[in-house]
């Protein structure tokens, strides 16, 4: 359905965006992942029409976003980081006026007024000044407006920045429930959203793609799908590696002295904390410690964004 094709884009000296390609299905929720400055907002301005690209280019359905701004424009919703609402204004009223300025039909402005109050959840203030709302209800009525003539994509830049806890999974549910029936694209910072949320994620760093798929073939990305971290006294390295080579579901493996006793980390596909336990219980060695630690995204990314900057 899109197609970003060596995305670049340049604010004079500037590298934003640096040759980006990327493929995007019809009904996924992508999330583009990265520390800020990126080069996730200004690849989906880009995406929407509000940015020209210095180079390269994105297909939207076969559209060129160079040459088919208008048309694109009309199948994408778009939710920008500081919503465009007016402060003055009744939700109500904001969003009549959106649907005039979108061009509904006047009979079916009422009836698409009222679905959007149910999906998203704003139907107790209508009839409300959007400045009297909380910052989680002032996104849930930008994401109505961004749903507003029902596009085909919807694009959200960091939709949960500034909310508090229950307000991201309110506005979670949200996205999970318009991604049952569209695509939706979406940028964040947040790890743990992108991971409750996301179909499939995009890691950005420094304006190039350093990592895409699912959250569990990210995982996969590291050594092992879990750390086995365990201490040990009256131990030597010499012994304990002859006792982990018997352990063939180990992937790796990293042993610090620490005075007198071992910090070993353990890397495998599985928990191997009973494996350990009953090998190290017929040594005479004692086990101070054993622990599991199962990858998270947020240590992937750490790492990549890391790399990337080693590099």
């Amino acid at each position: 359905m899109i197609e970003i094709k060596d995305l670049e884009k340049n604010y004079g000296s500037t590298k934003a965006v640096k040759g980006i390609n990327l493929s995007i299905n019809s009904g996924e929720i992508l999330g583009l992942l990265g520390p800020n400055g990126a080069g996730k907002s200004s690849t989906l301005r880009i995406l929407t029409g509000y940015l020209k690209p210095s180079s390269g280019t994105i297909f939207v359905k076969g559209l060129d976003v160079r040459e088919s701004e208008l048309e694109i424009k009309k199948l994408i919703g778009y939710l920008p980081e500081s919503a465009p609402l007016y402060s003055e204004m009744l939700v109500y009223d904001y969003l009549i006026y959106i649907a005039n300025l979108r061009g509904l039909d006047s009979e079916n402005i009422e009836p698409r007024l009222k679905e959007l109050a149910d999906l998203c959840g704003i139907r107790s203030v209508m009839h409300k000044s959007i400045n009297s709302l909380s910052k989680g209800y002032k996104q849930r009525v930008g994401l109505a407006q961004a749903m507003m003539d029902d596009p085909e994509i919807l694009v959200l830049d960091e939709p949960t920045t500034g909310l508090d806890p229950n307000q991201i999974v309110e506005i979670r549910n949200i996205i999970r429930e318009i991604g049952k029936t569209k695509t939706v694209i979406f940028s964040t910072h947040i790890l743990s959203e992108a991971e409750a949320t996301c179909d499939r994620i995009v890691i950005i760093n420094s304006g190039v793609v350093a990592a895409d798929g699912t959250p569990a073939q990210l995982k996969q990305m590291m050594e092992g799908d879990s750390k086995v971290e365990l201490t040990l006294k009256n131990s030597n390295i010499e012994d304990l590696e002859r006792l982990l080579s018997q352990i063939p579901q180990i992937e790796s493996y990293k042993i610090m002295e620490n005075n007198n006793n071992l910090d070993v980390s353990i890397f495998a596909k599985e928990d191997l904390r009973e494996t350990l336990y009953l090998k190290i219980k017929d040594t005479n060695w004692i086990l101070l410690s054993l622990s599991l630690e199962v990858k998270s995204l947020e240590n992937i990314f750490r790492k990549l964004t890391r790399e990337q900057i080693d590099e």
